[in-house]
């Protein structure tokens, strides 16, 4: 299974709403293991793991355990994610929900019970609701949270009336329940069978077109150009370079133990690497390389301990082989 990912953007939101809240961007950075770089480009692409470390950290630093629900409360999809704007852009509700449908993985992939998006409608007994199809959503439920809040809070400054009428989640009751009635303003379930809102059955006729036709033709474009570049990156280098990362200070990174983590033999891994246009060698070479520069940056760590998270048994092997990826110097590299 492919690496699951959200964008920098998303990540760059979550930071600067928790530092707002008083917690402390350095510390929070480093505790996510992210450094500036990976934040510069919005529509870059993290781990998602990377995007829950950050969650926990915001949650302890703020003292906030309800930090989900208020980061979705206070702020709007459009300022994170292209894909919020395609929404505020559409020209109902219902073309918006359509965007998201279409869109979504730009923002946070999540892994679903199929393969469709992760938000479905599904009418039950005569209602309508929105699903979250998210799979196993109470190891971290505030990704259901979070989307639950911003997807009620968004709309609510511009639609005429409640859209949402009733919300379940499908995780017990937290302490900070309260929260939910205040930002909801809703029946709210817990330990629910699912993870569900439902809506007024009229909403797909709703207006939104909070941004000028032209603008949604111009950002479905770039999100087009997005999603093909998510879907380039579902491939087999990208599957080697997820088992691989956990493995480079062990030195044990031999094509045979990442081919069978795989489920592939070795001669089919090559010829599926091959295929890519590339080689074993080169992945785990432009792997150590790109580790070690955000190893380096900011002087997380130093030479030697770089020297052994990216697998390299001797510093002088490492430091000859960063000179031949940048022609320089760790050690003028770090500083």
């Amino acid at each position: 299974m492919s690496t699951l990912t959200t964008s920098a953007g998303v990540a760059a939101g979550l930071i600067a709403f928790a530092v707002q809240q008083g917690a402390d961007r350095a510390a929070l950075m480093d505790r996510a293991d992210l450094v500036p770089e990976d934040l510069q480009d919005h529509d870059q692409r993290l781990p998602l793991a990377t995007y829950m470390a950050l969650m926990r950290a915001a949650q302890d630093l703020c003292d906030d355990p309800a930090l989900a629900l208020h980061f979705g409360e206070a702020v709007d999809l459009a300022e994170i994610s292209i894909v919020g704007l395609i929404m505020n852009a559409s020209a109902t509700m219902g073309d918006a929900f359509a965007q998201m449908q279409r869109f979504g993985r730009l923002t946070l992939e999540t892994e679903g019970l199929s393969d469709g998006p992760r938000f479905a409608l599904s009418v039950r007994d005569g209602q309508l609701w929105m699903v979250d199809t998210r799979a196993d959503p109470n190891t971290f439920p505030e990704l259901t949270e979070g989307a639950f809040a911003r997807l009620v809070c968004g709309p609510r400054r511009f639609l005429p009336e409640p859209h949402v009428l009733e919300v379940c989640f499908t995780h017990p009751a937290p302490a900070w329940r309260a929260e939910h009635d205040r930002i909801f303003q809703c029946p709210v379930t817990f330990s629910s069978p699912w993870n569900a809102m439902r809506l007024d059955p009229r909403i797909a006729t709703w207006p939104v077109a909070l941004q000028p036709r032209y603008v949604f033709g111009v950002l479905i474009q770039r999100a087009d150009d997005l999603l093909r570049e998510l879907e380039d990156q579902k491939t087999v280098r990208g599957r080697v370079e997820a088992v691989l990362l956990p493995l480079l200070h062990t030195g044990e990174v031999s094509a045979e133990a990442v081919a069978r983590a795989l489920g592939f033999s070795r001669q089919t891994l090559f010829r599926k690497l091959k295929a890519e246009g590339v080689t074993y060698k080169q992945v785990l070479d432009a792997l150590r390389h790109r580790m070690a520069l955000r190893y380096l940056s900011g002087a997380k760590a130093s030479v030697n301990e770089t020297a052994y998270l990216v697998g390299f048994s001797e510093p002088a092997a490492f430091s000859r082989a960063f000179k031949r990826w940048t022609g320089r110097s760790p050690r003028h590299a770090r500083t």
